[in-house]
C-alpha cells in the first residue's frame, strides 16, 4: 500500500534550460565521464552508523543489488575480492565490505565498452565479455566458502543462509553478442540471467538514451527484437537501463515477461535522459516490472564542474576520442586516467539525501512491490554519506523512518527482482514440450 507521507516532488531540481541540459548530456556521453566519476573521487565522508536494532533487521533481510560493476576490478592482475580496498583506490565492493554492509550479493555485470559497429570490434568486445564472465564464475569456484553461483531465483536464499554471497550474472550492453545467437545461448549456459541491449551509444540492437546523434532505430532494431525473443525463451530478465524511451515502450509491449531497469532514477526529480518519467514508472509497475534505483550522482542532480576540471576533462576527451572509436585497451586506459583526474580535480558530489529523494519519489509513484536497489557500484555510483557497500544499512534505516515495513524492505532489497527472474524462468519453462508419459 502506498503511503501518503511523501508527496510527489515534480521537477524539484529542474533549473537548467533544455539547451544546456542537451549540451551537458552530449558531453557526458562522448566523454564517458559518467562511467567512473562518481565513485572514484577523493575521500568522502564516512557513513553514519545505524542503530543495533536497524542493523539486526538489515541482517535478517536478503540484500541484493542488481548492478555491480565489480568485474572490472576482478580482471585486474593482483586484485583480490577477499582484500579490503577503498574508494580512494577506485573500489566500492569487496568481500569484507559486503559483510560489513550486509550485502548478500547481487547481479555482477558482464560489461564491455562499445566500439565501432564492425565485426572486428564486436569480436574484440566479445573477448572482453568472455574474460569477465569467467572472472565472475571464478568467485564461486575459487572461493566456494564465500560465494555461490545462482542460476535461478530460488538459489539466492539458500546461498545466503549458508553464509555465502550470491553471484547472479547480468550483461550490460549486448553489443558483443550482435549477430551471434550461439553466444547468447553460450552466455546463458554459463549463468547469464539478465541482459540489456545497449549502453551510452546506439548499436545494432537498440537506441541508447544518451547517443548525441539521436535515435537510429526509433526503438529496437529487427536484430534487437530477435535477441529479446531469444532471451525470453531462455528465461532471462530484460533490462531497459541505458535504453531510449522508445526501447522501453517497445519492451513493455513486446516482452512476455516483466522488464527491469537495473540502475535508473526519476526524471521527474532530475531531468536526465538516463532517468525515467512518472508516466512510464506507472506503466512499468502496471506491467509487473521493477526499477532499481541508481546512486550515480550525475543522474541525481546537476553537478557543475569547476573551470579547471572542465578543461582537464576536455583535454582527456580530445586525447582519447569518442568512446565508440576506442579499443578495449584504450577504454581501460581512459578510465584509469579519469580516476587520476578525479583525484586532482574532484567532481562535485551528490549526497545521501539526493539519493533518498529519488528513491522515495519512485516508491511513492511505483509502490514498494516495483522498486529495488541498483546503485551502480564500481561503475560510477556512490554519493557522499554512502560511498561504498559498507553504508547500505543507511538505506534500511531511512526507509524504516519513512514508515516502510520489514515486508516492504524484503521486497525492495531482493524480493521484487527475484520475482521477475522467477517469472522469466516460468515463461521459458512453459515453452518446453511436456514430457511424454
Amino acid at each position: 500500500m502506498i503511503r501518503s507521507k511523501f508527496p510527489s516532488l515534480r521537477h524539484a531540481l529542474h533549473t537548467s534550460t533544455a539547451a544546456s541540459r542537451k549540451a551537458a548530456l552530449i558531453g557526458a556521453a562522448l566523454g564517458g565521464l559518467i562511467l567512473a566519476a562518481g565513485g572514484t573521487a577523493s575521500a568522502q565522508a564516512t557513513a553514519t552508523p545505524v542503530s543495533a536494532e536497524v542493523h539486526a533487521l538489515h541482517e535478517r533481510l536478503l540484500v541484493l543489488d542488481t548492478h555491480l560493476d565489480t568485474p572490472m576490478n576482478l580482471v585486474k592482475p593482483g586484485w583480490s575480492i577477499l582484500d579490503r580496498h577503498s574508494v580512494e583506490d577506485g573500489s566500492q565492493v569487496d568481500y569484507p565490505r559486503m559483510v560489513e554492509g550486509g550485502l548478500d550479493g547481487g547481479w555482477w555485470a558482464v560489461y564491455s565498452s562499445q566500439g565501432p559497429l564492425t565485426p572486428e570490434a564486436t569480436a574484440a568486445s566479445l573477448a572482453v565479455a568472455q574474460e569477465r564472465i569467467r572472472a565472475i564464475r571464478a568467485l564461486a569456484t575459487d572461493h566456494p566458502d564465500k560465494f555461490g553461483l545462482a542460476l535461478k531465483a530460488s538459489d539466492a536464499a539458500p546461498i545466503a543462509a549458508a553464509g555465502k554471497r550470491v553471484v547472479f550474472i547480468s550483461m550490460e550492453n549486448a553489443y558483443p553478442l550482435t549477430g551471434r545467437p550461439d553466444q547468447v545461448q553460450a552466455f546463458y549456459d554459463q549463468g547469464l540471467r539478465m541482459i540489456s541491449l545497449v549502453h551510452f551509444a546506439n548499436n545494432e540492437l537498440a537506441d541508447s538514451a544518451t547517443d548525441p546523434a539521436g535515435p537510429r532505430w526509433h526503438g529496437l532494431s529487427p536484430a534487437g527484437r530477435r535477441m529479446v525473443a531469444q532471451a525470453n525463451q531462455l528465461g532471462m530478465v530484460i533490462d531497459a537501463s541505458h535504453a531510449s524511451d522508445e526501447v522501453f515502450d517497445q519492451l513493455i509491449a513486446y516482452s512476455p515477461t516483466p522488464i527491469i531497469l537495473s540502475h535508473s532514477g526519476a526524471r521527474d526529480i532530475y531531468d536526465h535522459a538516463r532517468n525515467i518519467n512518472d508516466e512510464r514508472l506507472r506503466r512499468l509497475a502496471a506491467s509487473g516490472g521493477v526499477i532499481q534505483v541508481n546512486a550515480l550522482g550525475a543522474y541525481l542532480k546537476a553537478l557543475p564542474d569547476t573551470p579547471e576540471r572542465a578543461a582537464a576533462l576536455a583535454a582527456l576527451r580530445t586525447e582519447f576520442g569518442a568512446p565508440a572509436d576506442r579499443t578495449p585497451a584504450q577504454s581501460t586506459a581512459y578510465v584509469e586516467r579519469l580516476r587520476a583526474l578525479n583525484r586532482v580535480h574532484p567532481a562535485t558530489q551528490a549526497d545521501f539525501e539526493d539519493y533518498i529523494l529519488h528513491l522515495l519519489h519512485i516508491l511513492a509513484v511505483a509502490g514498494p512491490r516495483h522498486v529495488g536497489i541498483g546503485a551502480d557500484w564500481d561503475g560510477g555510483g556512490g554519493v557522499t554519506g554512502m560511498n561504498d557497500v559498507a553504508a547500505l544499512p543507511r538505506i534500511t534505516e531511512r526507509l524504516l523512518a519513512e514508515g516502510y515495513s520489514e515486508t516492504d524492505l524484503a521486497a525492495i532489497w531482493s524480493g521484487n527482482a527475484l520475482r521477475l527472474l522467477k517469472q522469466a524462468e516460468d515463461y521459458a519453462a512453459s515453452l518446453k514440450p511436456a514430457p511424454r508419459r
